[in-house]
């Protein structure tokens, strides 16, 4: 038995020693090559989670779809690879209550991998949210696809139905066809007819600069017509405009000499849409001898007078020029170039249709209808008695199309207009 002092000496001693579970360390020691593969594959892990990532992250430029849902598809199998590891070391390693040196370099590296993954998986969660959204543009991409398809595909059965195939009715500068329709040609004879009336504005501003009498002028033209206001003769050069533009135009070649040249409906369709969009002046230097070339050349000839042109530019020269064969880019010319065009292509869609669009013109002097003319002035007085208002000019001629007319326009003579 011992001394009171000796037993407090030892319990002191045995209270200050401290008892663990088994260590990390001695738990590595007892199986080191199963603690030395856990670790290899988690860093093969992690270099596969990395290349995964790079894969991910270049898949977006340029944008593959297929490349990134693979891609995407790895990332998370080498996430799932790694969560299963970390499971497993934490079901196998129980956290003892010392930690050795060894053992904190371990934890740390653990923690730094993890940090790692929950990077990647942010920026995974980022990837999904951007594809997500690319998957919905190609969606609405491929509903915009499916529509024109189906525009495309009702246009070329139209096409089909008036003997034309896509590949004849695409011109030479890649422009898609419109359809053939009379509402196109009534937006055609709209065309021709401002395009006359802004030609007039030159004609007689030019006119007028050269000291021409404009009253004498518009009474040369058709001197029976009773104005209701002296600013109404304008008209009367949009008819002397509109009578020499017009003439030739019930004849297929417009009174323009062509040889070799094949006369179809689709042929006509075509030189529609190539000038179409084309400023004539580039078409007529691509082309200058071109039917069209021809039109203008002849058409300028018999509008614009040798003494007009000698009073507008103190010469001839640039009358010489057209008689030539040249097209000058003067800005007069240009001006009247667009007015050709305007009529050109109204006769080239009038003989696209099938039966052609015919054309008539309303001779001075005649009974005013309704039915086949329209008045260029609106606010006319008609008087209450049995005489009709007489035409005094036709300022763009009519047409019939199908079944439907549409109206000439006419300045009828001797009318009073409301102020």
């Amino acid at each position: 038995m011992l001394p009171t002092g000796a037993k407090d000496t030892q319990l002191r001693e045995s209270n200050s020693q401290k008892v663990h579970p088994q260590p990390m360390e001695e738990a590595m020691n007892q199986n080191p090559e199963a603690m030395e593969t856990l670790i290899s594959k988690i860093f093969t892990n992690i270099s596969s989670l990395k290349s995964a990532y790079i894969q991910l992250q270049s898949a977006h430029t340029p944008y593959d779809p297929d490349k990134i849902q693979n891609a995407d598809k790895l990332v998370i199998s080498e996430l799932k690879t790694l969560s299963e590891l970390k499971h497993f070391y934490r079901e196998n390693n129980p956290k003892p209550v010392c930690v050795s040196p060894q053992d904190s370099r371990l934890a740390a590296e653990i923690q730094e991998q993890q940090s790692l993954l929950k990077t990647y998986e942010v920026m995974v969660k980022k990837f999904q949210s951007e594809i997500q959204n690319k998957d919905s543009e190609i969606h609405q991409l491929q509903q915009q696809i499916e529509e024109a398809s189906q525009k495309r595909a009702k246009l070329e059965k139209n096409l089909k139905l008036r003997g034309l195939s896509t590949k004849e009715s695409e011109n030479e500068n890649g422009f898609f066809p419109v359809d053939l329709t009379p509402d196109l040609f009534t937006s055609s004879v709209d065309a021709a007819a401002k395009a006359i009336h802004d030609f007039s504005k030159p004609l007689i501003n030019m006119m007028k600069a050269a000291g021409w009498d404009l009253d004498a002028a518009a009474n040369s033209i058709e001197p029976d017509v009773i104005y209701a206001k002296r600013a109404h003769k304008k008209y009367a050069f949009e008819s002397y405009i509109c009578q020499r533009m017009f003439s030739g135009f019930e004849q297929e070649s417009f009174s323009v000499n062509s040889e070799n040249i094949t006369v179809t409906k689709e042929s006509f369709f075509h030189q529609f849409l190539a000038l179409r969009e084309m400023d004539p002046l580039d078409m007529l230097g691509q082309n200058p001898d071109s039917i069209f070339g021809k039109f203008c050349r002849s058409k300028y000839l018999v509008v614009v007078h040798p003494k007009m042109e000698a009073s507008f530019f103190g010469n001839l020269d640039q009358r010489n020029y057209v008689m030539g064969g040249g097209h000058p880019r003067t800005p007069f010319y240009q001006a009247f170039l667009k007015l050709a065009k305007s009529i050109w292509l109204l006769h080239r869609l009038a003989y696209s249709f099938e039966p052609n669009v015919k054309v008539f013109q309303v001779k001075g002097g005649s009974e005013f209808s309704d039915v086949y003319m329209e008045s260029v002035v609106k606010n006319l007085i008609m008087e209450d008695n049995d005489e009709k208002p007489k035409v005094g000019l036709m300022v763009m001629p009519g047409f019939w199309i199908g079944g439907s007319v549409i109206q000439s326009k006419v300045y009828l003579s001797g009318m009073k207009v409301a102020e």
